[in-house]
């Protein structure tokens, strides 16, 4: 009888302990789907702001009503053929280059990587440039508004997309060959930025002087330039980038356990690496050869996500490209409002805001990474 007892209070004990671990497991979920569903709720109330703000105010109706199909005077050509592509590639750079970074950091297990610190966007910027210039690949003109047209967009994301390779071969042959730690890695990073930067400098020298006008002002990093066809464009690749770092983002968690465990769950670890680079890179150069140079988004967005909510793979990766959108939005709805009727590219700012912020993150410490 007491066997009978005993049994059944250790019966009840383990229901009790799993039920207590279920419930832990949904609170730990909820919180996280909590936090998507609010950064969701931001980013559509902070581009309703950012169409409505400008040197001319619409009202909260007539941009409503607008995008709904109605045309109501100037606002239509304002909001369809100026605010909304601008919004809408802020949204989408923001998400591209938050999870390229986010990858990258996964990738090579380094809490500093991003497209910016380890030279890929200068690599990129350096292939836009020459394409522009020696390819003929863009119309070049003398006024702020329209410095450079892409005449061939694809050529010019061709061109970038090479040139980012180059500096990524360099990153995973020092990272697979020499066993880096993560302080060399970004030191060779700033290496290559500076050859990059140089590289730039150099097509400017040779460059006559509406060219270099034009390609200062391309490298500054500016969402105003960009038009429809230009957004097409940045989805196709945006869009299914951020669904495969997605559904990869077990294997990443599984990285992050080390390669030994990884290749012992059934990842591999060499293709996963190699792709994800080569996703990053190719999605870092298409954004540049469209806005420039934006530099932080990729590596303080992830950054912000682990210090709320942790560095949990399947929940970094979403949330990343949500804070990075919201981030690179309010960084160009600033730009454009800070000084009206003055539009500051959206690169310098992003540089200022990120440089301190990302220093706070390093003060307070990576015991989360």
């Amino acid at each position: 009888m007491l066997f009978f007892k005993n049994n059944i209070t250790v019966g009840v004990k383990l229901v009790s302990t799993e039920k207590g671990i279920l419930e832990k497991h949904q609170n730990y979920t909820s919180e996280k789907l909590l936090f998507g569903i609010v950064l969701g709720v931001l980013l559509i109330l902070l581009a309703m702001y950012s169409i409505v703000v400008g040197p001319v105010k619409i009202p909260i109706t007539e941009v409503i009503a607008t995008l709904l199909g109605s045309d109501v005077g100037n606002s239509y050509t304002i909001i369809w053929n100026i605010r909304l592509p601008r919004v809408l590639a802020a949204i989408l750079a923001g998400m591209g280059l938050s999870i390229a970074g986010a990858a990258m950091q996964s990738v090579l297990k380094n809490p500093l990587g991003s497209p910016y610190t380890l030279g890929i966007s200068q690599a990129a910027a350096f292939g836009a440039a020459f394409s522009i210039v020696f390819l003929r690949a863009g119309a070049l003109h003398s006024t702020s508004a329209d410095a450079v047209i892409l005449n061939n967009p694809y050529l010019t994301t061709i061109s970038a997309f090479f040139w980012a390779l180059i500096s990524v071969g360099v990153i995973i042959i020092i990272t697979k060959y020499k066993n880096a730690d993560p302080e060399t890695m970004i030191l060779a990073g700033v290496a290559l930025g500076s050859l990059f930067t140089a590289g730039t400098t150099a097509i400017q020298y040779f460059a006559n002087d509406v060219e270099v006008a034009a390609i200062v002002f391309w490298t500054f990093g500016d969402l105003g330039r960009v038009s429809w066809n230009d957004l097409l464009i940045m989805s196709i690749a945006v869009i299914p980038a951020s669904i495969y770092f997605i559904r990869n983002s077990w294997n990443y968690s599984a990285l992050a356990s080390g390669q030994e465990t990884a290749k012992s769950l059934g990842v591999d670890v060499e293709k996963i690496r190699l792709y994800g680079m080569l996703v990053s890179s190719f999605v870092t150069a298409l954004i540049v050869s469209f806005v420039g140079i934006i530099g932080f988004v990729g590596l303080v967005a992830p950054h912000i996500v682990r210090k709320i909510i942790g560095g949990e793979e399947r929940y970094l990766m979403p949330a990343s490209c949500l804070v990075g959108s919201l981030l690179l939005l309010a960084s160009d709805t600033a730009a454009r409002t800070v000084i009206s009727p003055i539009v500051l590219p959206v690169g310098i700012l992003t540089s200022f805001l990120g440089a301190p912020l990302f220093i706070y993150l390093v003060l307070k410490g990576r015991r989360y990474w």
